[in-house]
């Protein structure tokens, strides 16, 4: 606005200076009388004179005034501003044009020279302030206390204000030119280097990093650069590089960063996290450690007292709840513990300590600590499991531990076994008399001078037995073991000790001595009977040579001398006749395996042939190495010639018994005879009588067969009834065989038949059928059974007022033998010979020899039975037998 009035202003002052000027033109040209075209150029001159001092408005203004007045003062007709003479009009119109033209022209021209003024000045005036500026950015370049560098592309430094190249130590001049990575490690040129060519490659944008620089002295200092490329007057782009020193506030960070990692790592050590609450805004804190310990991601939940309460155990939550309510109502410090229930199923033991601050607003803030306490928690349950232990193997062992001190004569620490030794209830005070008044009197001197000694030589460790009188009257003995604690004076302010309840070992110790005693008693006393005893005892090395004999045995004559040393083989004199006994023998010592009652023969010191039996067993070491043979060897040269004797007698027996049955056989000779020649005659009868059927005229070959039949069936019969009487009369060696009682009842009958028809004796037998089998001799059984079965006949042979009747029975008695009794009607056995009628050359016939019933008794015992005689209350007598079972049978 201002510039408008001012150019009205001027517009104005042209137009009235101009008006002027033309009205001086106009009368000067009335005067002069000049020519109309020579007033219209003066005109024209005005017009553009004034055209240069004025406005294009104010020119126009003019011109117009000038037509007016040309055209009034100098065209025909004159004082008329009507144009007579149509020549004038172009020359009015040309002068307008003229004008026109000119003063814009002028004004145009007036304009940019204005222009050029003005940019002139403009120029003028920025020249200046460009060199005022660049003095004063670079008086701030040079001044500014920060560093600053302009590199060119290749890094080198093309400029460096004097404050920066002074930080680094240098003179300006020491560092343009030369490249920017000489004030850089050499290990942080490549990033910077990268840093550059960022820059260049985006001119304008600034770029900020962090790196150290190395002065000219070597130290190190931490900047903030902060670069910016940008075209340089020729074009070439330049990095402006402004630095900041932050050494100290780096130095602050990394002591900050080390600060909270080491708090960190101490928290994770301590396995303690902390954290912060506001109870107004309600945020929260949570360290690195607190979210370990929560086992939750901070990246991915924000910490809270609801968080706390979701991962505490179900148990313990109300508790947790009821802390952070009370918190809020009453914001006080505040410790607790809980457990926590991980995903995992994991439990963890937490203890935390919270402390109510006030906020610079005013805010209740808490601060605490939150501590991982499950490895103490199981460590406390272990130790307390331990003490446990401790104690419940102190009561096992019966083993207490104490501490006493010196110098206050009282128990610095004592186990509950003590108590329990001492007799001692668990809360019981205890004072020096009263544990002295349960030590025995006897025992309490010694025990106060080893205690003394120990205490005065400050010896390492001593033990005392003393006994303890129980408040029930009974006394415990117990053996201590202690040793002496030397203080920082060089004195003993301490005894550490167990005591050891060694009652029931001194009693075993008692019992094991009384043992002791019993068993020496014990071993002379064996050691008596070995040495009186007609065995003796031997003992052989791993080489199965003599080491050992019993002293008494070459006293008493029974064994050569010099057998030590022998072998068995050598020391007996059979090894010829029986190799394959002594083969087994020594097999069996090679083996290292026991032997019982091995017989050998030997010679005694007079050379006689004594039989030797023995036993013996292999004995080894701790380690399982063979030492050799110890056993027992008896002299049977007796029994031997007893048991000769008695294979004699049996044999003198048997010859007896084969002369009674032959002697039998000869008494049956008529039953035999007729059991023969039944058979014979049939035979002879049935001959005829084939004849006769062969000798018709149509021979009946049919009937003739079945006498032939007849006739075999005959000598069959004979056949058997000679082979049963050679069988008897043989005189062979005992066959045992497995027998049915009632078949050689049988067979006896058959032979025995004809003497009980001719002795009008009537035979009733009662045999039990399916009786077991016995072991025995078919043929001595049968003498035995024939035998009684022709005593009952012939003491029936003065019967004469009953029926002679002749009873075989055969049964099983209570203990599962097979009996077998003769039972008949005669005059009986008298009383007084009924002990003796088994007896040998005992009889009651006037015509007996008294060995029938003795060689029976002799075969029922050769098999394992017994004969005996039953007393009846009726006439006759009863004899039976009973044999045992054979073992298949019993099976």
């Amino acid at each position: 606005m201002r510039s408008q009035i001012s150019s009205l202003e001027h517009s104005a002052l042209q137009f009235t200076f101009g008006s002027i000027t033309l009205a001086v033109v106009t009368l000067a040209c009335l005067y002069l009388h000049a020519h109309f075209a020579a007033t219209a150029f003066a005109y024209l001159l005005v017009v553009l004179l004034l055209s240069v001092m004025g406005s294009f408005i104010a020119s126009s203004a003019l011109c117009i005034v000038a037509i007016a007045a040309l055209a009034y003062y100098f065209a025909p007709p004159a004082f008329s501003l009507r144009i007579g003479d149509p020549q004038d009009l172009p020359v009015v119109v040309a002068f307008f044009i003229a004008s026109i033209v000119g003063a814009h022209l002028i004004g145009k021209l007036r304009q940019e020279r204005e222009a050029a003024r003005v940019a002139a000045a403009k120029l003028q005036r920025s020249a200046a302030d460009l060199e005022d500026r660049e003095k004063r950015w670079r008086a701030i370049f040079e001044h500014n206390p920060a560093m600053y560098f302009m590199v060119d592309e290749a890094g080198t430094v093309l400029n460096v204000n004097t404050f920066g190249a002074t930080q680094l130590g240098y003179a300006c001049a020491e560092l343009i030119g030369r490249s920017v990575l000489d004030v850089f490690l050499e290990e942080d040129r490549a990033f910077v280097r990268e840093c550059v060519r960022t820059c260049l490659e985006d001119v304008g944008q600034t770029r900020t990093w962090d790196v150290q620089k190395v002065r000219k002295d070597g130290s190190v200092l931490w900047v903030r650069e902060n670069a910016k490329a940008m075209l340089w007057a020729d074009e070439q782009p330049i990095v402006l590089i402004a630095c900041e020193d932050i050494t100290e506030r780096r130095r602050t960070e990394l002591a900050l960063q080390r600060s909270e990692a080491h708090l960190a790592q101490a928290q994770e050590l301590s396995h303690t996290g902390s954290f912060s609450w506001n109870t107004t805004t309600g945020e929260a804190f949570w360290s690195k450690e607190t979210f370990r310990i929560f086992q939750l991601d901070p990246q991915t939940v924000a910490p809270g007292p609801q968080l706390v309460v979701e991962r505490t155990h179900p148990d313990d939550r109300a508790s947790v709840k009821e802390i952070i309510d009370r918190a809020m109502r009453d914001p006080s410090d505040f410790e607790h513990e809980y457990r926590l229930l991980l995903p995992d199923g994991s439990v963890k033991h937490i203890h935390a300590q919270a402390r109510a601050t006030k906020t610079a607003s005013g805010d209740i803030e808490f601060v605490g600590a939150a501590t991982d306490i499950t490895a103490a928690r199981r460590a406390e349950q272990q130790l307390r499991r331990s003490e446990a232990y401790l104690a419940e193997a102190q009561h096992l062992s019966h083993t207490g531990s104490w501490s006493w001190d010196v110098y206050g004569l009282d128990f610095v620490y004592r186990s509950a076994e003590v108590d329990r030794l001492f007799g001692f209830s668990p809360r019981e005070p205890v004072s020096i008399e009263t544990i002295r008044s349960r030590i025995h009197p006897d025992d309490l001197p010694r025990l106060q001078e080893v205690q003394r000694q120990a205490i005065e030589h400050k010896e390492g460790r001593f033990e005392y037995d003393f006994r303890i009188l129980l408040p029930d009257g009974g006394i415990r003995r117990i053996h201590s073991v202690a040793h002496v604690v030397v203080g920082s004076d060089g004195n003993v302010s301490e005894l550490i000790g167990t005591h050891m309840d060694v009652t029931e070992q001194h009693a075993a110790r008692e019992r094991l001595e009384n043992t002791l005693a019993a068993l020496r008693e014990s071993e002379q006393r064996f050691r008596d009977y070995a040495e009186t005893a007609s065995d003796w005892l031997w003992e052989t090395g791993p080489d199965h040579q003599v080491t050992h004999l019993s002293e008494h045995t070459s006293a008493a004559g029974i064994l050569a001398t010099g057998l030590m040393g022998l072998l068995r083989w050598d020391i007996a004199c059979d090894v010829e006749e029986e190799p394959e006994k002594w083969r087994q023998h020594r097999a069996t010592l090679e083996a290292h395996l026991p032997f019982r009652d091995l017989v050998y023969r030997t010679v005694n010191r007079t050379g006689s042939p004594i039989y030797v039996r023995t036993s013996g067993k292999p004995f080894f070491d701790g380690k399982g190495n063979f030492l050799g043979y110890r056993g027992v060897s008896t002299d049977i040269t007796a029994t031997i010639r007893a048991d000769q004797a008695e294979q004699e007698l049996r044999k003198a027996q048997a010859e007896l018994a084969h002369v009674t049955r032959v002697t039998t056989l000869g008494e049956l000779t008529t039953s035999i005879a007729h059991e023969i020649n039944q058979p014979l005659a049939a035979i002879i009868s049935n001959a005829d009588a084939c004849l006769g059927w062969m000798g018709r005229e149509a021979p009946n070959l049919s009937a003739a067969r079945s006498s032939v039949e007849w006739i075999i069936e005959d000598a069959i019969r004979a056949s058997e009834v000679i082979r049963r009487i050679r069988a008897l009369a043989k005189k062979g060696e005992i066959e045992m065989v497995p027998l049915d009682i009632n078949e050689v009842v049988k067979e006896v009958i058959a032979l025995v038949t004809r003497e009980l028809v001719s002795h009008r004796v009537t035979l009733r037998t009662e045999l039990t059928a399916g009786l077991p089998t016995i072991l025995g001799d078919r043929i001595q059984l049968q003498q035995v059974i024939i035998n009684l079965v022709m005593n009952g006949i012939e003491a029936m042979d003065a019967v004469t007022d009953r029926t002679r009747e002749l009873l075989i029975q055969s049964s099983k008695d209570d203990v599962g033998h097979v009996q077998l009794a003769v039972t008949d009607c005669g005059v009986g056995i008298a009383e007084d010979d009924a002990d003796r009628v088994l007896d040998p050359f005992f009889t009651t016939k006037s015509s007996g020899l008294g060995m029938g019933l003795s060689i029976c008794r002799s075969i029922v015992e050769a098999h394992g039975g017994r004969l005996s005689m039953v007393h009846k209350n009726g006439p006759g007598a009863t004899f039976e037998f009973a044999l045992p079972l054979h073992k298949e049978a019993v099976s």
